[in-house]
């Protein structure tokens, strides 16, 4: 299958998921998050409810049944929007969970006994538990150094290409899962529960579900809280002007409670309700598509305001593996003479 066959594919069970996602999301415990939407729900299941007693009284009911649809519509648009901005995170999250059960821990019996070893999933270890690694493995979990010396990858999760050394004692002593040996052995004892890992909290960061919400989310949160009562009170007020106009002039109807409640949700921010999360978590995941991981919204919307990064070394953007091209000794100056030169001048640099 090509890459754009692939793409496709991905898209469209992407997008399944997420009509999906956005029914689900129309239970009233999740829309109770967002005052705006459970407003809206609120108008849809009343209007929906007129038309259905219209229905039942044989009235005419096309007209609040239209409303009761635009309604729906546009809860399940916001909800839409949200499950599509957490598809690409979710399978982010779902692209780590696979890569992490299939990490397998050399599991110590006996701490003080390295040679008795029960091969496990990494993610049935416990807190407490020992483990060896051996060069050439993957840390299949948070740990401290209990014993060995070695050599890390710690790429994967700092970005910094030149390995580190672990050891027991001191402040090199702990270690990620995720990150990989390089030489040596160490024996290592757990420290987080499965769950409470780096790269667990890292899929709950891509993934978006434990997103905490940001100062300027909560912010913007109050005040559309606000404007919907703002708005709630002024429609209510309607209904019993409309009578009394009905009652002085003596003719016409006063207003319907369907055509109230559609001017309630025309009235209320909607959009920037109905918007809100997925802007915060489609942020989240336009970083993660950089290969950037936000630890906090606040981090994100930070990102946002950045002009000019400062680096302390090149070492966190480039790879430290530098190799010679050619050699190109000076008039006079044997190859070998410059090859001793070289091999000297570059004994003490120690990236690899």
């Amino acid at each position: 299958m090509s890459d754009r066959a692939k793409a496709k594919w991905f898209e469209r069970r992407m997008l399944r998921r997420a009509v999906w996602d956005a029914v689900l999301k129309l239970d009233p415990r999740h829309q109770l998050r967002n005052p705006v939407m459970f407003t809206v729900l609120v108008g849809s299941v009343f209007a929906t409810g007129l038309g259905i007693q219209a229905l039942l009284g044989r009235a005419p009911a096309g007209f609040v049944l239209a409303i009761a649809a635009w309604l729906w519509l546009t809860l399940l648009f916001a909800n839409l929007a949200e499950a599509i901005a957490e598809g690409r995170g979710k399978a982010h999250a779902d692209a780590l969970r696979r890569a992490r059960g299939e990490i397998m821990a050399k599991k110590l019996d006996d701490p003080g006994n390295p040679l008795g070893i029960q091969v496990v999933p990494a993610t049935t270890l416990r807190q407490g538990d020992h483990v060896i690694v051996h060069a050439k493995d993957v840390l299949p979990c948070d740990g401290e150094v209990v014993e060995g010396v070695a050599s890390v990858d710690e790429s994967a999760i700092t970005g910094e290409s030149a390995p580190v050394i672990r050891e027991s004692g001191g402040d090199r002593s702990s270690v990620t899962g995720g990150t990989r040996v390089l030489s040596d052995w160490l024996i290592l004892r757990v420290t987080a529960n499965p769950g409470e890992s780096f790269v667990d909290r890292m899929i709950a960061m891509v993934e978006g579900a434990k997103r905490h919400k940001t100062p300027n989310e909560i912010a913007l949160d109050i005040l559309l809280a606000a404007l919907t009562l703002v708005f709630l009170l002024a429609v209510v007020t309607l209904l019993p002007f409309s009578a009394f106009g009905v009652d002085v002039v003596g003719r016409g109807a006063p207003v319907s409670l369907a055509v109230l409640v559609a001017l309630l949700v025309c009235l209320i921010p909607t959009t920037i309700g109905g918007l809100l999360s997925a802007i915060g978590i489609a942020g989240m995941d336009r970083m993660a598509r950089a290969n950037v991981i936000a630890m906090s919204g606040r981090a994100v919307e930070a990102a946002g305001d950045v002009d000019v990064l400062l680096l302390d070394k090149t070492g966190t953007i480039t790879l430290g593996n530098r190799q010679a091209a050619a050699f190109l000794p000076a008039p006079g100056v044997e190859d070998g003479v410059l090859a001793d030169a070289a091999q000297l001048s570059s004994l003490a640099d120690e990236t690899p």
